[in-house]
Order: structure tokens, then sequence, then C-alpha cells
């Protein structure tokens, strides 16, 4: 089978691809490579604008993955209009030409931000979804146009993820558990925005695995997919980054709890994953600590530029 990873040298992409390698799958990727390539060596890169592909260029491929786009809320803060172009126009125009070149299943790379505030009701995939933010607006765009598309021969399925933490070769420090992690370490204090806020977290490597799943689903399975490892509290992912680093790194750092009004909180159920697609969570957030102290060689330099994708962007913009 081969696959094109749009967005595929990005966080999760880099984790990804040498995944799909390893099951025997060619693998090609299309990303602009904003954050560099840290991808196996040999793996195809086309360096091109979405919106440059045509429907030639994807014939032959025979599943499309989009992981592109502007991937938290401070970028799509930062600048709203290039968020819609490329979390809500770029996957409906990428799922349009595949579909046109015979590729048989799309799968979108959404986000649970999509449902907002949700007090403290467990939310599946039929609940309403009422994100103000551009963020969650765009991604729940970028779902509609990719599953209007959907049809007999042409599978789509939208992922909506929790929260991705964890090592990645194309590392990021801007994630709730990274940031806590990298926090612990230079500071010694693990700061609690607000410790009753709900969040649904995702370890990269159970990331993985929900697009693995859903690579490998029956052809005639389509829909939208909640995905993620477990729910918390953020005064319970606090607790868990200071027990990990305790136990990992023998560091002890101090938990700083604020009680900052945050209007996005959200919990999901991810029983329709595991029903139809398999998709199983092996990872608490003590795990994705461990992946990050077993890894801590590999991204020690907090400071660089790339880890944090709201520095690049803006830096790109003042070019």
């Amino acid at each position: 089978m081969k696959i094109l990873i749009a967005g595929g040298a990005g966080y999760i992409g880099s984790m990804l691809t040498p995944k799909l390698l390893d099951r025997g799958y060619e693998v090609d990727i299309l990303d602009l490579l904003w954050f560099g390539n840290h991808l196996p060596a040999g793996v195809k890169v086309i360096q091109k604008d979405i919106f440059k592909v045509s429907e030639e260029e994807l014939k032959g491929y025979d599943q499309v993955i989009f992981l592109a786009g502007l991937s938290n809320d401070p970028m799509a803060e930062f600048s709203p209009a290039q968020n819609f172009i490329d979390n809500a126009s770029s996957p409906s125009y990428l799922a349009y030409i595949a579909k046109r070149a015979g590729v048989k299943r799309y799968i979108y790379g959404s986000s649970c931000s999509v449902y907002g505030y949700t007090v403290d009701e467990l939310f599946d995939e039929t609940r309403p979804t009422i994100s103000n933010y551009p963020y969650g607006i765009s991604k729940l765009q970028g779902e509609f146009g990719s599953l209007k598309q959907q049809s007999a021969g042409f599978s789509v399925i939208a992922l909506r993820q929790g929260t991705v933490c964890g090592y990645s070769p194309r590392m990021r420090l801007d994630l709730v558990i990274n940031t806590m992690f990298k926090f612990a370490l230079t500071d010694g204090v693990i700061t609690v925005n607000n410790p009753a806020i709900w969040r649904p977290i995702l370890d990269i490597r159970d990331a993985v695995s929900a697009y693995v799943r859903s690579i490998e689903a029956h052809e005639d399975i389509s829909g939208i997919f909640n995905v993620a490892s477990g729910n918390y509290t953020v005064g319970e992912i606090g607790d868990a980054v200071k027990e990990g680093v305790e136990k990992f790194l023998n560091i002890h750092p101090k938990i700083n709890i604020k009680h900052i009004q945050d209007f996005r909180n959200y919990k999901v159920s991810i029983q329709k994953a595991n029903e139809v697609i398999s998709f199983k969570p092996r990872y608490t957030i003590v795990d994705t600590v461990k992946s990050l102290a077993d890894n801590l060689d590999q991204f020690k330099d907090f400071d660089r530029q790339e880890y944090y994708n709201i520095r690049t962007f803006k830096a790109m913009k003042h070019e």
C-alpha cells in the first residue's frame, strides 16, 4: 500500500512514518519543512504547498493522511486568516483532489478542541461542537469539508485527538505535559493554571496507534472518532508529571496552583474508536514522562526555536 502524509515531517508524522515503514507500507511525505526534517533516511519528501498539488500527483496513492495546518490555539490566534486557510480549506481541497485521483481513504487529523466548553460531561462524537476559538472552529470546518466527500469507494476518517504529548524526533515543548516537564527541570516548579479544568491527553505513541488502526480499518468504515489515552484534570496532570520526574530523574519539583479562568474544558468518550477501529490506548501520563526522560539528551537545549510552534511561526511571518 502506498500512503501520502501531508504534514508528515511534523511532530506526529515523525513518529508515524517509521512505524508505517516497519509495517511494510510505502510512505511519501508532503511538507513545507517549517520545522526541519527528522524523518528516516530515504523517505521521499515533496516540499510543496498543498494548494499547488495536482490531482495527477496523487494518482497511485491508496490513502492520504492530513497532519498539516496550524497546530494550536496560539498559532491560530496570531493569524486567524492563515488558520482558516490551512486548517479548513486545505484539508478540504486535498480530500477533493484525492478522491478524484482514485485514492481509497482519506484520514484527517482533527482535534477534541472542537468541543469547546463541556462543563463536566463526557462527550461522544454525537454531542454538540461549541468551540468559539479560531483553532477549534477551523478544525471543525476541516472535518466538514473532508467528510462531505465520503462516498462508496472513498472512505473518510476524522480523528478528534486529545492533546498529544511525549517525545518525537521533531520535538515540541509547547504541549501541556511536555511544557510541565521542561519547567520541572529548568525552574523546579510545575505551574497548574486551573486544577479543575479537564483535558483529554493522547500519548504520541497512542496517536500513532490510532492512525495505524484507521489505515488498517475495513474499507467501508468512515466517520468521526475521538482518540485519547485518558481524561485528566490539569491538577492531575501536574501531579503525574511531578511523580514521573521524581521517579525517572530524581528531580523534586514544587507544584504551583493558580486559579486562572479557562474557557476550554472538555473530556471525551473513546468508546466508538474502541468498538469500530479497535483503538486501545496503552500509555499513562507517567509513561509519557518516562518517554521524555528516556530521550532527554535528544532535546535538552530547551530554548531552540523549533520546539515552540508559535515562535517559529512568528519568525516566518516577520521574514
